[in-house]
């Protein structure tokens, strides 16, 4: 489960590697830079997206072999890049293809509007591994015409015909994963996971059908395949050694047994191992003896994310979506925070949930505040800010979770310059000056909270089945928004001051409040077209609780709406009460998980989560019109670079930052393309 990089609640800010062991390969994109004050973390705007580069603190610190490691690792990430892109639709391969060939061979006038209109679009490409909206699920819409492309096309000696060349500017397959109410999920959405062919009705039966050997731990069924219909016949392509993917997961085996070669410790290698042989095999059992692994393995500087995992891009929340995080500790970090793991019981015996549906042994619960090393598939270019994983209910409540937040990456965001939007949107002086001196540490203490207590609270009552098939395409959204309501249950609390994370918790839950509000009401609507409705599981969990609780607190004025010269705000009037309102949310939302309340998951986000005030949301756009600053940030990755003996030994890792977005898609393409155009 994740915490995904949004506007930043507080609107204060927004919130690989190497191309093989030859230099050669490399092109001019790239240039050294060392760490510094100075570093300068914008590369570029283009469209609703600013990319944004990062450092790696702390590589220097690291031994050859702890770099090696890091090395091995982002290479197996990058290797299976091409996956994501194949899962998010069917023919994005053959459209990247194209299109980059494209803009690496046109030799034409390239000031033209159609040519900048071209390069953007491609740009957008990139960024959202496809053809929709990384964010909206829309998809991209060109603003240029059918014939130039074909013009282009000609030019170039680029192939792209039929149907393929028809998608990109006709109304099929519009939405790549279509949440809405009281219409068949599956059928309408373009992601890749399933046949064309298969319905709502076909996924479900055939999960109901399958039994795990251990009712107690569920196997995650569906995770890695792609479902298909043949001759009337359901059936599921298994992502493996052989199997579907075969080729690039025969590549991320290569690099995962080099990683292993290079493990710090037992535990890591054999967590390591165990990936390897998941791989090979495609078997659940062995997905889940994996994670057991992985969750203990907590010593060392260096972890990792790698496989199939989160199910956000899943209208069912089956089947997980291919991404890579690979991570260095910060230890200064996260020693400081360490205190928010070591009194998880607390926080859990202590939260408003009825005391049937509370943890009685919180276990295993380890939060470090990390640096990113290189990120890949569905973490790339837009990333998490932080991460709580396994996701299977019963290890985490048998064995336990890892969380971690990406400091450098939030960092960076929040070093690449204010928009000017906060003092457009606060209410007063008063909220400024608690956001400007309060919000960043809010946000970190939200993610936290968000990451190691939320997501490890709360547990199923006996007989219920996991969220995806109680709750279905309402699953992600409620656990996110429960994760939500639990930091913001304890943001204003004197917990926090007591366990020595803040100086002042009054002021930095009146932040973390006002902030939450502000964007759950108003401020994030910038993402969205005018007459849309919320659809992305991130974005609905922030207004159905906002909403809620504006509405349930109406009578007391516990938040007010001021409209002031013809512009709308939103004030709270009393933090005490709102307080009181997100615990009495999270008791719900905590009650409709454990129980699989699947009516009333529907109510409360189709209620509260997916309309728009259109007044409102036109009001919005308006006003964010001044500034140029775009709402939606990723990352260009840093490029680590092996040097060899002449015995073809690594004997140095330097870290190298690729100067542009272009620059680095293209060496991507080049040299990690390991999947034919069709799967």
């Amino acid at each position: 489960m994740r915490l995904k990089l949004i506007l930043c609640l507080s609107l204060m800010t927004p919130f690989i590697f190497s191309c093989g062991h030859d230099r050669s390969k490399e092109t001019k994109e790239e240039t050294n830079v060392k760490e510094t004050t100075a570093f300068n973390h914008v590369v570029e705007q283009f469209a609703d997206i600013k990319i944004l580069r990062y450092q790696i603190p702390g590589w220097k610190n690291l031994s050859l072999k702890e770099q090696k490691l890091v090395y091995y690792l982002t290479q197996a990430g990058l290797s299976g890049r091409d996956i994501m892109w194949d899962q998010n639709y069917r023919h994005n391969l053959k459209i990247r293809n194209a299109l980059e060939t494209v803009y690496s061979n046109y030799s034409g006038d390239k000031s033209t509007d159609d040519w900048r209109a071209f390069e953007i679009y491609l740009k957008r490409v990139w960024f959202s591994n496809g053809i929709h909206h990384h964010y909206s699920n829309d998809k991209l819409k060109p603003a240029f015409s059918s014939d130039y492309l074909k013009q282009l096309l000609a030019d170039t000696g680029a192939k792209l015909e039929g149907e393929v060349f028809d998608v990109i500017f006709n109304d099929i397959d519009s939405k790549k994963v279509n949440q809405a109410k009281g219409v068949d999920n599956v059928a309408l959405s373009a992601v890749n996971f399933y046949g064309p062919n298969v319905t709502n009705a076909d996924v479900e039966g055939f999960y109901k059908a399958k039994v795990s050997p251990n009712p107690d731990k569920p196997l995650s069924y569906g995770l890695n395949s792609q479902l298909v219909k043949e001759n009337g016949v359901l059936k599921e392509r298994v992502y493996k050694s052989g199997g579907l993917y075969g080729s690039a997961i025969d590549e991320i085996i290569k690099w995962l047994e080099l990683a292993r070669s290079v493990a710090e410790n037992e535990a890591q290698g054999n967590a390591l191992g165990l990936l390897i042989n998941y791989y090979k095999t495609g078997d659940l059992q062995t997905w889940d003896d994996y994670n057991v692994a992985w969750t203990a393995a907590t010593e060392g500087n260096v972890d990792y994310i790698n496989s199939f995992i989160e199910v956000y891009n899943d209208p069912l929340g089956y089947r997980g979506s291919y991404e890579t995080i690979v991570q260095i500790n910060d230890f200064d970090m996260s020693q400081k925070m360490k205190v928010l793991s070591d009194n998880a019981q607390w926080f859990e015996d202590n939260s408003p949930l009825m005391e049937s549906h509370k943890k009685k042994n919180v276990v295993g619960v380890t939060y470090k505040v990390v640096n990113v090393a290189g990120e890949a598939g569905d973490a790339s270019p837009s990333t998490p800010i932080g991460v709580n994983l396994p996701n299977a209910n019963w290890i985490r409540a048998a064995v336990g979770s890892k969380s971690v937040s990406l400091g450098n990456i939030i960092n960076a965001s929040n070093n690449a310059g204010s928009s000017g939007r906060l003092k457009e949107f606060v209410h007063d002086d008063e909220e400024l000056k608690l956001e400007e001196q309060y919000g960043q540490l809010a946000d970190k203490l939200h993610t936290a909270l968000h990451e190691v207590i939320g997501h490890a609270s709360g547990q199923l009552n006996p007989g219920v089945g996991e969220t995806k098939e109680t709750l279905k395409n309402y699953a992600s959204t409620l656990e996110e928004g429960r994760a939500d309501l639990v930091g913001l249950y304890y943001l204003y609390n004197s917990k926090l001051q007591d366990l020595g994370l803040v100086e002042n918790w009054k002021a930095v839950g009146k932040a973390a409040y006002d902030g939450y509000i502000r964007n759950g009401l108003m401020t994030q609507l910038i993402r969205l077209n005018l007459g849309d409705d919320v659809e992305e599981a991130h974005m609905r969990n922030r207004q159905w609780v906002s909403a809620w609780v504006f509405e349930k607190g109406q009578q007391d004025k516990v938040i007010e709406k001021v409209t002031r010269e013809g512009k709308t705000f939103f004030n709270i009037n009393d933090y005490e009460k709102l307080h009181d309102l997100f615990g009495a949310l999270l008791k719900e939302t905590q009650r409709i998980k454990s129980e699989g309340d699947f009516v009333a998951v529907e109510a409360l986000v189709e209620g509260y989560g997916v309309k728009v005030d259109p007044a409102i949301h036109a009001e919005v756009l308006e006003r964010n019109k001044q500034f140029t600053s775009a709402p939606y940030t990723g990352y260009v990755n840093p490029v680590l670079r092996a040097e060899n003996n002449e015995n073809g030994e690594i004997i140095e890792i330097t870290v190298v930052q690729p100067e542009t977005f272009p620059g680095q898609m293209l060496n991507y393409s080049k040299n990690y393309s390991f999947l034919p155009e069709v799967n």
